[in-house]
């Protein structure tokens, strides 16, 4: 009898603890007890980390050379609100990125649209802000875009074309396009040559070099690339553009020390976006402060369009 009351006691005292933990599409290392859908600080202390120097990574769509110094100001004030030495790590793919802040070896990170859910579940990723324009309006497009003289005028025309892709993981650069080619255009990935370039610029750059008849890609990219002189707006035309979308999220890993993740995120916030690098990089797209957000709310639509596509967030 004692041992039987013993034994519902033990239930009846774990059960609230299980409950606690609810992982919904979290990796199984991972746990959120506020329901937000994003990991919390680890229970165990011994997994949070308070790191002396922070790795910060930029999304891969552009060369990572040339945004090395778009983020430098931004790097020093990061490290003087933390008081740590932060470095800018220059990630080739979005593979690279996820792997790095899964295995502890990226801290904060600026994720693309499409990668973000990903990396929220199976890295631990914590997004917060995301970048707006001064009135906090905020996203970007969608867009199928092609030459002037490829002859396709209209989604039904890419059927048995060379269309170009970013990645899998990408929002605007694979999921949406695939999705809405369905919807729209009764197109699957069976009535076109699908490629994938890697990253936007690289989609564009394919469009007009003639290496792809047509590419989605994030107009975002497209317009800065045109503001530096890469291409000229004349050199591509657009077939569709989707609804807006969110853009890259920022945040940090979920199992930093609570105090130094404070101060991360107070960074973002105060950084000096008049006269700085930043600012003029993104001036074409509107950017102009960092907006807090909730990947909960701001992430619904990109759920959304995964479920219509039958992704799974399970990690490799």
């Amino acid at each position: 009898m004692k041992a039987t009351l013993l034994l519902l006691a033990l239930l009846a005292t774990g059960a609230p603890a299980l409950a606690e933990c609810q992982r919904g599409d979290l990796a199984a290392h991972l746990c959120d007890r506020t329901g937000d859908l994003v990991a919390d600080l680890p229970a165990n202390s011994r997994q949070i980390i308070d790191p002396r120097m922070l790795i910060f990574a930029y999304t891969p769509v552009e060369d990572p050379a040339t945004y090395s110094g778009v983020w430098a100001e931004f790097i020093d004030h990061l490290s003087r609100e933390t008081g740590r030495s932060v470095r800018f790590f220059p990630v080739q793919s979005n593979a690279a990125q996820l792997e790095a802040m899964r295995a502890g070896r990226l801290h904060i990170a600026g994720f693309n649209t499409g990668s973000t859910p990903l990396a929220v579940n199976c890295a631990g990723f914590v997004p917060f802000a995301m970048m707006a324009a001064a009135d906090d309006s905020y996203g970007y497009q969608m867009e199928i875009i092609t030459r002037p003289d490829s002859g396709i005028e209209s989604l039904a025309d890419l059927r048995g074309r060379s269309l170009a892709f970013t990645a899998p993981t990408s929002n605007s650069g694979y999921k949406a396009p695939l999705a809405l080619l369905q919807q729209e255009a009764g197109l699957s990935d069976r009535d076109f040559r699908a490629a994938f370039s890697g990253k936007h610029d690289n989609s564009v750059l394919g469009v007009v070099n003639r290496d792809y008849d047509a590419a989605a890609i994030a107009n975002s990219v497209m317009r800065r690339m045109i503001a530096r002189g890469v291409i000229r707006a004349d050199q591509v035309r657009s077939i569709y553009r989707s609804d807006t979308f969110p853009t890259t999220a920022y945040g940090h890993a979920h199992n930093l020390a609570p105090e130094l993740a404070e101060k991360i995120r107070a960074a973002f916030f105060s950084f000096p976006w008049e006269g700085s690098a930043l600012a003029a990089e993104f001036r074409e797209s509107g950017e102009a402060q960092f907006l807090p957000i909730t990947y909960r709310e701001h992430w619904q639509v990109i759920r959304d369009i995964d479920s219509a596509n039958n992704v799974s967030y399970q990690c490799r």
